[in-house]
């Protein structure tokens, strides 16, 4: 149970008992027993307990009494406003156990002294009240982390564009951390988180995305321990569109692009893919930027500019399809190649006009499948659709 999640229980009309009050019907009245001793109470926290989550759920546990009055207090001394929800998995009705959890209307703070002060009144002839404290101290972390998350809020994005959530350093606890990475969708999917690396994961499902949807990451990671003293900073939520179907399919054995718009095939295109001592990749690319102007650089992907090979040359309307410098972008030297004979150094050549039409048409997220090409299966920056589903599943934290 995440304690900053308790607030929705209370809300929807568990009791609710705010710190620094006491309520007469924070549990079922019991008739009193006379023969019977003084209340108990077990809090979860105990008394001196340090390194604690400032989020862990703060329990408690009544036998023989009535639960009367809950508060926490900082060091300084000042009330934590906060209220009481019952426990996952509480006795039934008329047990004489109990168990609350306390919450705070806002997440404690690192490296903080609290007290926990819970008095109870027992269900005996004399009304014993019984007093217990606990005073603890939240963890003080070496490190704060907040990670980087792609798409960006409030953006639209293709079909294809995965969700990318990057740590400055390594996550030791993976599974915990991914279970706080919760999606959700106007029109749910299958997808799942996959590992990277130590520092990245991302998160589609089996198939595109559904076209003209409404996505949301919610990172609830405040509190949570990443490992090795790094600790989550905040919790962060993004919101961004899926937008229209846009995949389309270069194939290098017959110098032809389609364009599809959803399942509506709009453009054919004669192409020249990589050639044969530069072949573009196969596989699903995602558009990553556009750029009206570049200019293309050997150099970049490791080929000296001053090389046989090398070459730095301005391009128009250039759509990038990965980080190894492969982009759909206007090339009139090769039109005569066009349809016929693939010349590129690993791009798919177009004339200007066509290569106009394709850049104004496309987004990041849109999709370009190569096929037909002597080179193997993609390597880049999103490769993920190159990845088998039963692959990907694979690599959650949580399989």
């Amino acid at each position: 149970m995440r304690v900053r999640r308790t607030a929705a229980t209370v809300a929807a009309g568990a009791l609710v008992l705010v710190a620094g009050c006491s309520g007469d019907d924070a549990t079922p009245s019991r008739e009193a027993a006379p023969d019977a001793g003084p209340a108990t109470i077990e809090l979860a926290v105990a008394d001196g307990t340090a390194d604690v989550s400032p989020v862990v759920p703060l329990e408690i546990a009544v036998d023989g009494g009535e639960l009367t009055g809950v508060t926490v207090t900082d060091g300084a001394g000042a009330p934590v406003p906060g209220a009481l929800a019952a426990a996952a998995g509480e006795e039934a009705e008329g047990a004489e156990e109990t168990a609350r959890v306390w919450s705070p209307e806002t997440p404690l703070a690192y490296a903080t002294s609290y007290t926990l002060t819970v008095t109870v009144t027992a269900t005996n002839a004399d009304d014993e009240v019984t007093t217990q404290e606990s005073t603890f101290t939240t963890v003080d972390p070496e490190t704060l982390s907040t990670p980087g998350i792609g798409p960006l809020d409030g953006q639209t994005v293709g079909v294809g564009m995965p969700i990318r959530v990057y740590f400055e350093q390594p996550v030791v606890d993976k599974a915990t951390v991914e279970s706080n990475l919760q999606v959700t969708s106007t029109t749910p999917t299958d997808g799942v988180w996959n590992w990277f690396s130590d520092t990245e994961v991302h998160f589609r499902p089996s198939d595109y995305w559904p076209e003209n949807i409404e996505v949301t990451l919610d990172a609830d990671l405040y509190g949570v321990d990443l490992g090795n003293g790094v600790w989550g900073e905040k919790d962060r939520s993004i919101s961004f569109s899926i937008g229209e179907r846009h995949v389309s399919i270069a194939d290098a054995s017959t110098y032809t692009m389609e364009v599809y718009d959803g399942d509506q095939l709009v453009k054919t295109f004669p192409i020249s893919a990589g050639s044969p001592d530069n072949p573009s990749y196969n596989g699903p690319h995602v558009v990553t930027e556009m750029n009206r102007d570049r200019i293309m650089d050997s150099s970049t992907y490791g080929v000296p500019v001053d090389s046989p090979d090398g070459y730095r040359t301005p391009v128009e309307y250039a759509v990038r399809l990965s980080d190894s410098g492969e982009f759909v972008h206007a090339a009139p030297w090769s039109v005569a190649q066009q349809g016929n004979t693939n010349v590129s150094h690993g791009c798919i050549n177009m004339s200007t006009e066509n290569a106009r039409w394709f850049f104004e048409f496309s987004i990041p997220g849109d999709v370009v499948e190569i096929q037909g090409s002597s080179a193997g299966t993609l390597r880049s920056d999103i490769y993920d659709w190159t990845i088998p589903w039963d692959e990907w599943k694979a690599g959650s934290a949580l399989a």
